[in-house]
């Protein structure tokens, strides 16, 4: 790997973790699911209560947010230089965009559109056989020339025009958060209506009371995990291996520093600092100190044609 890596270079993975702990009180809200509530479960002791305060998934999403500059409307400074798949509107209003899209590069809003410019440049770059191995070095490259992003958080295209929909990567950097010995923190209110607190609220009139139940925690903690030997496998350039490396070591300082507001009852801060537990000793970089490798290799890559420029299609039905 590169010099940002020369440190990690033959391990297979850099462990990372850092202690959260709410910014006001003790009191927090985890993460829900539908059919599930809050994800709470025991350890094998039969004792320890452990909560998922933010779920795999859900710290992906929150990874890209943090690339993004909602008042440009584009990439934040030190990013800027690497691609994306950008779709706008008719008069070039910008929709959506790859980074923000659940499915990224596989968004119906790219691929399911009258305009089939990135389909069409997907299907010659990375070929419509429906038998046969499919390379992942292969789609490692084309992600890393025309959407950075995917190739860091994982993609799968599941149109039958690309090989039958058998491309996909699973991500390079993985990470959750989750609280150890949690209690229930039990609370509630009432909406009030001033006019009719008798009124039929099934229409949104009347008084209507809820239950809340919050957490409160031992301690909360964020890991993060990146597959070095799976980047590895993917035998790109040594600068294109270090300017991922950066990225995605810059997508957890950034999220760590800014997008702890997970909730409107959930508003974290590092207890601490961002440490490496493998390999023991890895000092990792600041996030200034990797603003200064991106931008150098950014301009780097794109030098060596690794980089593709934005690619922007329509959308209109």
């Amino acid at each position: 790997m590169g010099t940002i890596s020369n440190k990690i270079a033959g391990e297979p993975r850099l462990l990372m973790e850092a202690e959260l702990k709410p910014l006001q009180g003790e009191r927090f809200q985890s993460t829900g699911f539908a059919d599930l509530g809050a994800a709470r479960y025991q350890l094998p002791d039969g004792s320890t209560e452990m909560l998922l305060v933010e779920s795999a998934q859900s710290v992906a999403n929150r990874l890209e947010q943090v690339c993004w500059d909602a008042v440009e409307e584009d990439l934040v400074e030190p990013l800027r230089g690497l691609p994306y798949i950008r779709v706008n509107r008719q008069g070039g209003v910008m929709l959506t965009n790859s980074l923000l899209e659940a499915h990224r590069l596989n968004s119906p809003y790219i691929l399911e559109g009258k305009d089939v410019a990135v389909l069409d440049k997907l299907k010659v770059e990375l070929g419509t056989d429906r038998e046969g191995p499919v390379s992942q070095r292969v789609l490692a490259n084309v992600l890393l020339r025309c959407d950075t992003n995917a190739l860091l958080h994982g993609v799968f295209l599941a149109k039958k025009d690309l090989a039958g929909g058998r491309y996909r990567l699973a991500r390079l950097l993985t990470g959750f958060i989750e609280a150890r010995n949690v209690k229930a923190a039990e609370s509630g209110g009432v909406k009030n209506d001033r006019v009719n607190p008798g009124g039929d609220t099934g229409k949104g009139f009347g008084n209507v009371p809820f239950h809340r139940t919050e957490f409160v925690a031992e301690r909360m903690t964020a890991f993060f995990n990146f597959d070095l030997a799976l980047l590895e496998s993917y035998g790109l350039a040594a600068n294109a291996n270090d300017l991922v490396v950066a990225l995605g070591l810059w997508k957890v300082r950034r999220f760590l520093r800014t997008g702890l507001r997970l909730r409107t009852a959930c508003d974290l801060e590092l207890k601490g600092d961002l440490v490496a537990t493998r390999p023991t000793g890895y000092q990792i970089p600041t996030e200034k100190e990797l603003e200064v490798t991106l931008k150098d290799k950014i301009s780097v890559c794109r030098t060596a044609g690794l980089l593709g420029e934005v690619c922007e299609v329509n959308w209109g039905e």
